[in-house]
C-alpha cells in the first residue's frame, strides 16, 4: 500500500520587531499542541524583494502550499479546514 505524501509545510511570512507576527507564531505553537499541524517555516518578508512586493506591510501572512490561509490574525477554523483536521 503506497504511503500518503507528507503534508506541505506552513510558511509564516514575518518581519523583525513585529508584535502581530510574534502573536500569530505563539498561537500556531499552541495549536500544534492540540493538532498534528505541519512544521512552520518562518520567512522574513524584508529579506526577499519578491515577498516584499507581494506582502509589504500585510505581515504576518500564513501560507499553506503557497496559498493564503490568513493575514494579521490566525484563522484557526480555516487552517484546520485546509489541513483537513
Amino acid at each position: 500500500m503506497p504511503s500518503s505524501p507528507p503534508a506541505s509545510p506552513l510558511t509564516l511570512v514575518t518581519r523583525t520587531d513585529c508584535p502581530l507576527c510574534e502573536e500569530l507564531l505563539l498561537e500556531l505553537t499552541a495549536l500544534r499542541e492540540r493538532y498534528p499541524i505541519p512544521p512552520v517555516n518562518l520567512v522574513d518578508v524584508d529579506a526577499d524583494p519578491a515577498l516584499q512586493r507581494r506582502w509589504g506591510l500585510k505581515v504576518p501572512v500564513l501560507l499553506f502550499s503557497g496559498a493564503l490561509v490568513c493575514a494579521a490574525r490566525l484563522d484557526t477554523p480555516e487552517l484546520l479546514r485546509l489541513l483537513r483536521l
